[in-house]
């Protein structure tokens, strides 16, 4: 049996898609008439659901710079490390235990106050740097675990030990979607990052809030198109198929899974008729391809990466991640700073674009955009005569734009070698809390019962930092 809507008996995917039009006449548009669908008989798994409070975002971007980025040699100017380079100090190694006598490393990039704000941005992000007045840098994030694959864990769950559900999921669970025919949460992801997929996995959520993944590329969603047939015949065999399938899940009330497998199959034929669309960059104006640094015949860049990315929150995504590169050839670097400056240049020009395209667009001022890494790295370096860092946990900066956020600002402080906080230390968690508390979640009631254990993205611990929000 199907579910229908209304005296009409309007079948709920028929609703949504007549409706839409009249709604967004009536100045609603899709998350009104999604909300209406939900109200009316629960609308699907991921129609819209209320705010806790008044969001400032209702979409978030997702940047994530995989191997840990530098913080002194980026985002966090230390003039008095750079006078010291080659003084030995008591350091930290991977492990506790480890504490030797290391030589400080002075950074081999300058530094440039930027934008009317002023804010110290490395010589390594041009672009970037012209949006100063856009962006928070937050200065004082730690985490727990200095390893790849835990500290990326932690930035996108909450949690270094156990994979738990990322925070997309976790927004897509508590917030819903805007478009029915798109995923709620989408990962473009050329390259597998540590933790592989666990990095958007649902986990105990609902399968239906998982990222879906999309690699850049001739083919990024595979059997995207179908082959060509009847569409009357087709339309029939879906009709038919998706009333057998109701009915297998109305004999089997409050199996999750297999209520998500259904919808899946919503999405995926939604997919088939908007992403082909959304994928096609060849009616985007010249102008715009340029912003992004796009070539002819561009599928794979960090910049078209980037025109997709906004491309999808103009179609209603609610949350898309960007993940620059994967578990090897990143910014991991342990050999030699100089390794940072591909890795800026292949997403400097795109970052900026972005952000300058989403407020030139209107959508800055309801999307929000976190770009972060899993950690920072040393202010010193392994040994005499090497030129790169090693893993750091105890200070790493992170950035925010757009919705809710004070933008030409810096908030938190590294002492004068950016190696211990001095002031208003952030948690991963804080960054989290923050981050729900902008999309209009309470981070302490957005919680999944799982286990006989109540389960939050934030734990048992995040504070908000008020201090930046607009």
């Amino acid at each position: 049996m199907g579910i229908f809507f209304g005296e009409a008996g309007m079948r709920r995917r028929e609703f949504l898609g007549r409706s839409v039009a009249g709604l967004a006449s009536a100045g609603l548009g899709l998350h009104g008439s999604l909300s209406l669908a939900a109200g009316r008989n629960q609308g699907g798994l991921l129609a819209p659901r209320p705010t806790h409070h008044t969001p400032k975002a209702k979409q978030l971007v997702v940047v994530f710079l995989t191997g840990g980025f530098s913080h002194v040699d980026t985002f966090d100017y230390k003039p008095v490390l750079n006078r010291s380079g080659g003084k030995s100090v008591p350091s930290f190694g991977l492990r506790a235990d480890e504490s030797i006598a290391r030589p400080l490393l002075a950074s081999p990039f300058s530094f440039e106050r930027r934008g009317q704000s002023g804010l110290w941005i490395s010589e390594l992000f041009p672009h970037l740097g012209g949006m100063a007045d856009e962006l928070c840098v937050i200065r004082s994030l730690h985490t727990d675990i200095v390893e790849h694959f835990q500290a990326v864990l932690a930035m996108h769950t909450g949690s270094a030990t156990v994979p738990l559900p990322s925070v997309g999921s976790w927004l897509s669970h508590g917030l819903g979607t805007f478009n029915a025919n798109l995923p709620s949460y989408v990962v473009l992801c050329e390259h597998l990052p540590y933790a592989g997929s666990q990095v958007w996995s649902n986990g105990f959520l609902p399968p239906i809030h998982q990222g879906v993944r999309i690699v850049p590329g001739a083919d990024p969603i595979p059997d995207l198109r179908p082959a060509a047939r009847s569409v009357t015949l087709a339309e029939l065999e879906r009709l038919m198929l998706q009333d057998v399938n109701e009915a297998h899940l109305n004999a089997r009330l409050g199996d999750e899974d297999l209520a998500a497998r259904n919808s899946t199959y919503d999405v995926a034929r939604g997919m088939m008729n908007e992403a082909p669309e959304i994928l096609d960059i060849s009616r985007e104006p010249e102008s715009s391809r340029e912003l992004y640094g796009i070539g002819e015949g561009d599928r794979t860049s960090f910049g078209y990466q980037c025109l997709i990315a906004r491309r999808l929150v103009e179609r209603g995504v609610r949350v898309v991640e960007l993940i620059d590169s994967g578990s090897s050839h990143n910014w991991d670097a342990h050999g030699d700073m100089a390794d940072h400056r591909p890795k800026a240049q292949r997403v400097d020009r795109a970052l900026a674009a972005l952000i300058k395209d989403l407020r030139r667009t209107g959508m800055l001022d309801q999307t929000l955009v976190a770009i972060c890494t899993e950690f920072g790295r040393t202010p010193w370096t392994d040994g005499s005569g090497t030129r790169g860092r090693n893993h750091y946990a105890k200070a790493f900066s992170c950035l925010l734009a757009g919705a809710g956020v004070k933008g030409g600002t810096a908030y938190g402080e590294t002492d004068e070698l950016g190696i211990n906080i001095a002031r208003d230390p952030v948690h991963v968690h804080d960054y989290h809390a923050t981050i729900l508390h902008l999309m209009g979640i309470d981070h302490t009631r957005l919680v999944y019962r799982y286990a006989g254990r109540d389960f939050r993205l934030t734990d048992v611990d995040g504070n908000v930092i008020t201090n930046i929000l607009a």
